[in-house]
């Protein structure tokens, strides 16, 4: 049975069209991913099946009493409220059944009550609580709180004072304590360590409801859905199986699909050939009139544009000196210390150095104490002499500026041919470059980031979470890049297969 169908749908912003009569179905109990590269759609797709964005065209239907649970990032917390508070409200509806419970026996006490019919409601209401575990809540709220994490940094502390890894931490485990008829998860795995992404992986293969994925981590998709969405060149298109699968399959209907271009392309040269050769002879007039009429009737194959495919290169300055960074007695944190013992480190030129652990915990921290944005809360950074270094925040807020305004910004000295040829070569198309940078997709923001910091000349690169929203091309060239980088990297990474083979791996949960 069909749980949510979308039939017709079209979509775009501005002038640059997103889906073009697209449809799509889930079935009850389906695990999807929704897979494609940056930019392609599938947030825009969340977004509007979830009713935040209206569609241009088409219709999006919903079975009746279906319970949707989405994952937003972007969710409001409100101050004042413990972690703890945030995660009963998955059971509103439960404590709603509690509270008529009770004003069902309030009501037992008036005159000319049917207590019958009364009892019989607060015998089907109890029989709901029970059901869904109402009298263990607490319990269970722990348990998946201390599967994802969040019980390392306070049942009781204010979410509004939560790191951005910390809330989706919370807004996840909130999720899926509700456990609805259908999940929609948006990368879920971006503020997740190995441990916790494990315990996720479980969770999603035992999971008998349906859900709608998005993620580019490959061992994870292939782990827990059994279909695929492709979404491509404004289209949207089913494979049944896992990741793997589909690869295969696509790569084969495209393989197909070239021979029977090269077949076509081949026979309308050799017919336009003939008519050419005998439309003027009267004896072999009809036969090329003939072979037009088939020339003007036959459909013609189209392959798809081929995908601009980024091309990361970073430029390289001076040879700094033998110490890039060394700390003594490093306490690090805002109004509190989120070390339990001082940090003495070491970072020496050309080590290229991977920081790992729970997220939350003050890596992103460690990096903005390290290059003097944050000041430390006790002892001292030494700094290495002729450092030129280059930083990539994990997040920055959307700007209304285009890409090319950005970087034109950043580079007075170029001119427009040679910012848009930096863009192109980072994987972004004309119509990224001039859209809005706050309507691009988590992917596309980090090229055009990545991009600012191609034409730069650094000796070290600090990247914070550099493989957040990328896509499997842009991450594989990524991980190319840095390798063959002969300068000094420091990077907070939660993707063991991304930084395998670096010379050092500081693990955070040892440190604090």
């Amino acid at each position: 049975m069909s749980i949510l169908e979308v039939k017709n749908l079209s979509h775009g912003f501005g002038d640059r069209a997103i889906f073009e009569n697209v449809s799509f179905r889930l079935l009850k109990g389906e695990h999807i991913g929704l897979v494609g590269a940056n930019g392609e759609g599938k947030s825009t797709f969340m977004s509007i099946v979830t009713g935040a964005l209206q569609p241009d065209e088409g219709k999006v239907e919903w079975s009746k009493y279906v319970s949707v649970g989405y994952l937003d990032q972007h969710a409001i917390l409100e101050k004042g409220m413990t972690v703890r508070d945030v995660l009963r409200t998955a059971f509103d509806e439960l404590f709603k059944t509690e509270a008529r419970i009770n004003d069902i026996y309030m009501s037992m006490a008036e005159e000319g009550a049917d207590i019958d019919a009364l009892m019989e409601e607060v015998g089907e209401l109890q029989d709901r609580l029970e059901s869904r575990d109402f009298y263990v809540l607490d319990a269970k709220i722990d348990e998946v709180a201390r599967a994802l994490g969040v019980m390392e940094f306070g049942m009781d502390s204010d979410v509004t004072e939560l790191s951005g890894g910390q809330r989706t931490k919370v807004l996840l485990a909130k999720l899926l304590l509700e456990k609805p008829d259908i999940l929609l998860l948006d990368e879920p795995t971006n503020h997740l360590d190995a441990e916790h992404i494990a315990w996720l992986k479980r969770y999603l293969q035992e999971y008998e409801n349906a859900f709608v994925l998005i993620s580019h981590d490959i061992p994870f998709l292939n782990d827990v859905i059994n279909i695929v969405y492709h979404v491509e060149s404004l289209d949207l298109v089913r494979y049944v199986g896992d990741y793997d699968n589909f690869q295969s399959v696509y790569a084969m209907k495209k393989a197909q699909l070239e021979a029977a271009y090269e077949r076509q392309q081949k026979e309308i040269a050799d017919l336009q050939d003939f008519v050419n050769r005998n439309k003027a002879r009267v004896a072999t007039r009809n036969m090329a009139m003939s072979r037009q009429k088939k020339l003007d009737k036959m459909e013609i194959i189209e392959l798809q544009a081929e995908k601009p495919k980024p091309s990361f290169e970073f430029k390289e300055s001076r040879t700094p000196g033998r110490f890039i960074f060394q700390t003594t007695d490093l306490v690090i944190g805002y109004d509190r210390p989120l070390t339990k013992a001082p940090l003495n480190l070491t970072l020496e030129r050309n080590q290229k150095v991977a920081i790992v652990g729970a997220n939350g915990i003050g890596k992103t921290t460690l990096l903005k104490s390290l290059l003097g944005e944050i000041k430390a809360l006790d002892g001292e950074v030494e700094r290495g002499d002729f450092l030129e270094i280059g930083y990539f925040e994990q997040e920055t807020a959307g700007s209304r500026q285009t890409p090319l305004e950005a970087v034109w910004d950043a580079f007075p000295a170029l001119n427009q041919a040679e910012v848009r040829a930096a863009l192109a070569r980072c994987g972004l198309t004309s119509k990224h470059i001039e859209s809005q940078i706050q309507v691009l997709s988590g992917g596309e923001q980090a090229k055009v980031r990545f991009c600012l910091l191609m034409n730069r000349e650094n000796n070290v690169l600090v990247l914070d979470e550099p493989t957040n929203h990328l896509d499997v091309d842009a991450k594989d060239e990524l991980k190319r890049s840095l390798q063959a980088y002969k300068g000094t990297i420091l990077m907070v990474c939660h993707e063991p297969e991304f930084y395998e083979g670096w010379t050092e791996v500081w693990d955070f949960n040892q440190m604090i």
